[in-house]
């Protein structure tokens, strides 16, 4: 993984070297010389890394070295990531600013004149200390490079490897369990069985076996057949691992038991007691996955709050070591072995061969059989390496795997490390380091795809390549990642999209044996300290902080803690824990190596002790570039020091309901390029400077503050071309349309999701305070001004004043891309726009249009007279929406106009709610569609009983809907 630090700092050297001479700036005399030399050493050490990685293994002496010479990067990283903040503090700043610059032009010298002096040599001391830093490391590297001619390391002759591209897919689908029909059955008829009522307290039943056989598996078979499902009252699934966390497992129960419920239980005598209450006299399930601990202490009291179910209940358990499954008490003990070599060969070649033409298929299986037989009947093996050669076709490269020395390799997990390995030497070396992150993640983690991009993206391991975005390389890694099984249990959209996923637990240790430990997962809970031992003879550079309420983090620790002082990633998650107003000034002064910082609120907890204040030492992050400060409520400005972050990217304000203005000088922040800035109704206005952050990709709410001083305009806009979604507040207090011409929005192709909110947001009385005259003409200028984005997908519109045309016709007209379409609370509008015209419209939802008595033909946008030719309207819509329409009598759409009409043909949704006069639904929409879901709700008194099942006049109508759904 050293190679994927060490090639991005070689490229940097020679980008900034190139930009210094380009901007005609240096540094003091003599880092020329130790710059060229650190570069050499570099690319010196970098021809043996190959041999180096692939050795660590095996050698404990080559893996300390390569963690000597990881040290040594992250050291470089740092150095180079202050020296390229100071050339961007110049551009920004300016050179006259004395106080804050970094660089000086090159026919500045230092004054031997006291006057002179005090400004002139000031910037000379930061670039003398970033040339000392570096000739710290060269002398470093010198030790380093020395000692690599001790191992005799074989030369890499070519980069190939590390340009390799391994092909993305979108999904990777579990495999099927292949085999295990004895221990199927058996697992079955055990969770079925009566029992003895003279036993107190469930059953238990462990299934047994190594760690990637294939225990979870079964037990999920288990838990989701058919017959069990329906046997028990209530089943409850908890990942236990390692280790055995009493509150959290109490707390997992609980919440599947009874959702909701575990919040206001602190002690965990309370807990005991709530699931006692639950599963008196009921007949449960409960699976408690991978279980380690062997203190039958620690389980005695849950076992004892689950005895007054009724005895026909279950536990099972999948452990590793039978000495759980004893320790526990289990009554019936199914070992999971490994698979045949028939059985291991179908999860095989389920991967791995089909897909291939037969005549590959048939040159490949006598290797491939091969292969099977190294995997040693596990079925974690044979699905990771399966993973890995599906992406090769030749019967050299699978010769290859097949002689590969590291299947002789044995740690980790029996059998499991070879194959591993195997896969992960195959990813592009950039793709190794965003895996090895994973790690921080504690096991059995619910991993959200784009969180875990945007992580990525902070630790600067994703970079742009010409005009592809950081998102979309993070997410072509995450396929790779995924295609090679790295990740499973996945959670995806309708359209196929994962968007959550987890490790498997020997991939997990996996990871953390790839990088050293320097991933670190802490969960504390009420009446506990982080205890500094946690942190001792470590180099921790990502840690996961979770803290239960009451939990207490002694301030000392950001300060004394050597282990936590390189710290790159600090993502706290609290429930309410007390930020002193002393932590965060010690956590800013001491951790400054930061990338990623998160300080997030879980929102189901009070918030009590929420942070009230950001310190303004926070400029001390100079390396910061993901900043989250979700659900922080208290927090009602930000200080202007944050705007000396110079290399921030995101920040996340979303839910700081009391945030009244963001930093003035948020110009200056000019890398820029996500602002979550969701549910914060207190943000009257964004500055002004807002308007030059011109890589700026995502404005959640882009408020224009007319009437206040320093606030962005809607010209504002202009110059942000680069913007993919922006929401656009405050438009009701806009007044002048050729402010809304300089927005300039039909010139950014970028912008797929686009809202246009005719809200008002000065203080005081809506009504009275920024009304402005003949508001309903304002309006329809205004929007029409705003001209429609080429490329737009997502539109909403809401408090919409306008009348006459209601949607200018250039939106209509030029939205030919857009798929979903929200307008609501439209005051004046009384006939909905034509969008029968949107030729892509796959959803659509009318909300709150007060005025609107009846839905007809303008609403298809189909002409009287169509000369005789066939017309299609909505020809792509899937999804309708009509809520809160109280007015709204009649829906229906004429079929006496001249020519073929087909009207929505491909609508698989129809959905009403609280229209309480609507008298009914289109024959035609409910029998001559793909109808698919039907769904009255809300207080549509008229259609419920008219399309009352069995009993409703209108019924024959709808019952041949799948999906029905009537309040």
């Amino acid at each position: 993984m050293v190679d994927a630090i060490l090639s991005p700092i070689l490229e940097q050297l020679t980008s900034m070297a190139v930009e210094e001479a380009k901007e005609q700036v240096r540094l003091v005399t003599g880092v020329g010389k130790e710059v060229k030399k650190l570069t050499s050493s570099l690319r010196v050490i970098e021809a043996v890394l190959h041999d180096a990685e692939k050795r660590q293994v095996k050698e404990e002496t080559v893996r300390l070295w390569l963690d000597q010479l990881r040290d040594a990067c992250y050291d470089m990283e740092d150095v180079l990531g202050e020296w390229n903040t100071a050339r961007l503090k110049l551009q920004i700043d300016g050179v006259d600013d004395h106080e804050n610059d970094a660089l000086v032009p090159k026919k500045k010298v230092c004054s031997f004149f006291p006057t002179a002096s005090c400004f002139a040599c000031k910037p000379l001391v930061l670039r003398r200390d970033i040339a000392l830093k570096i000739k710290e490391i060269n002398e470093t590297l010198d030790d380093i490079a020395k000692q690599k001619d001790m191992f005799g390391f074989v030369v890499n002759v070519t980069n190939e490897r590390a340009d390799q591209r391994v092909p993305s897919i979108s999904s990777i689908d579990e495999s099927e369990i292949f085999g295990r029909e004895k221990e199927k059955n058996e697992l079955v008829d055990r969770l079925l069985c009566e029992g003895s009522k003279e036993q107190k307290g469930p059953c238990i039943i462990s299934l047994v076996g190594m760690g990637g056989i294939g225990k979870t598996t079964l037990a999920q078979f288990a838990y989701n057949n058919g017959d069990v499902e329906r046997n028990f009252e209530k089943r409850t699934w908890v990942c236990v691992s390692e280790p055995f966390d009493e509150f959290r497992i109490a707390r997992a129960i609980i919440e599947s038991l009874t959702p909701g419920s575990a919040k206001d239980l602190v002690e965990f005598q309370s807990l005991m007691q709530h699931i006692e209450e639950c599963v008196a006299g009921k007949k449960f399930l409960l699976v408690l996955d991978d279980v380690w601990n062997e203190d039958y202490y620690k389980w005695e009291p849950f076992y004892k709050c689950l005895k007054n179910s009724l005895h026909e209940s279950k536990i099972l358990i999948t452990t590793r070591k039978e000495t759980v499954a004893r320790i526990m008490g289990s009554t019936h003990v199914i070992s999971v072995n490994v698979l045949s070599e028939m059985e291991c060969w179908s999860v095989f070649q389920s991967l791995a061969i089909s897909g291939k033409t037969i005549g590959k298929r048939e040159n490949l299986e006598k290797i491939g059989r091969e292969i099977v037989k190294k995997c040693k009947g596990l079925p974690l093996a044979a699905k990771t390496i399966a993973s890995l050669l599906r992406s090769k076709n030749t019967e050299k490269e699978w010769q290859n795997i097949l002689e590969n020395e590291i299947w002789e390799l044995e740690a980790i997990e029996k059998g499991l490390l070879a194959p591993l390995l195997l896969s992960y030497n195959e990813l592009p070396s950039k793709v190794k380091r965003c895996f090895s992150y994973c790690a921080v993640f504690p096991k059995d983690y619910g991993i959200r795809k784009h969180k875990l991009i945007e992580l990525w993206m902070a630790q600067g391991y994703l970079s742009e390549k010409g005009a592809k975005e950081m998102e979309d390389i993070g997410e072509e890694y995450f396929n790779i990642l995924a295609s090679r099984s790295f990740f499973q249990d996945f959670n995806k959209y309708d359209d196929g999209e994962i968007y959550k996923c987890k490790m498997h637990d020997i991939v997990h240790d996996f990871a953390q044996y790839l990088c050293s430990n320097e991933c670190l997962a802490v969960e504390i809970h009420s009446g506990e300290e982080l205890a500094i031992s946690s942190f001792v003879e470590k180099k921790i550079l990502h840690l996961l902080l979770t803290l239960r309420r009451g939990a207490s983090v002694p301030i000392s620790i950001w300060g004394n803690v050597t282990g936590l002082r390189g710290l790159r990633s600090l993502l706290v998650k609290s429930d309410e824990y007390s930020w002193s107003s002393e932590v965060l000034p010690q956590l800013f002064e001491k951790l400054t190596c930061l990338r990623a910082l998160e300080l997030q609120v879980r929102e189901s907890w009070p918030r009590n002790n929420l942070i009230k204040e950001i310190p303004t030492n926070i400029e001390k992050l100079l390396h910061l570039k993901y900043l989250n400060l979700k659900g922080q409520k208290k927090i009602e400005k930000l200080p202007e020091t944050l705007c000396e972050l110079y290399n921030l990217e995101r920040l996340n304000v979303d839910d700081c309901q009391n945030l009244r203005e963001l930093p003035r000088g948020i110009g200056k922040l000019r890398k820029l390029m996500y602002l979550h800035n969701e549910d914060t109704g207190c943000l009257r206005y964004l500055p002004a400077g807002i308007g030059e952050l011109i890589r700026l990709r995502r404005v959640r709410e882009f408020v224009v503050g007319g009437g206040y001083d320093r606030a962005c305009s809607l010209g504002s806009l202009q110059k942000l071309n680069f913007l993919q979604q922006c929401g656009i507040r405050g438009l009701g207090g806009v007044s002048d349309a050729g402010e809304a011409a300089r927005a300039e929005l039909e010139k950014k192709k970028y912008l797929v999701e686009l809202g246009l909110h005719f809200d008002h947001l000065r203080d005081g009385d809506e009504d009275q305070a920024g009304r402005r005259e003949n508001e309903e003409d304002e309006d329809e200028r205004l929007l029409e001004a705003l001209g429609p984005p080429p490329n737009l997908k997502k539109l909403v519109i809401d408090e919409y004043r306008g009348r006459r045309n209601v949607v200018p016709k250039n939106w209509i007209t030029s939205l030919t891309n857009l798929r979903v379409l929200y307008l609501s609370w439209w005051r004046n509008c009384e006939h909905l726009p034509p969008l029968g015209k949107l030729p892509s419209l796959e959803s659509l939802h009318i909300e709150g249009m007060k005025s609107v008595k009846r839905v007809g033909n303008e609403f298809l946008g189909v002409e009287s007279d169509t000369d005789g030719s066939s017309v299609i309207a909505f020809p792509k819509l899937k999804q309708l929406a009509f809520s809160l329409m109280k007015e709204l009598e009649e829906l229906d759409f004429e079929t006496a106009i001249k020519g073929e009409i087909i009207i929505m043909p491909r609508l698989s949704s129809l959905e009403i709610w609280s229209c309480r006069k609507l008298k009914a639904l289109p024959d035609h929409l409910l029998q001559k569609t793909a109808l698919q879901a039907l769904k009255i709700w809300g207080g549509c008194h008229i259609l419920e009983e008219c399309y009352r099942e069995e009993t409703g006049e209108d019924w024959p109508k709808i019952r041949h809907i799948p999906d029905i759904e009537i309040e």
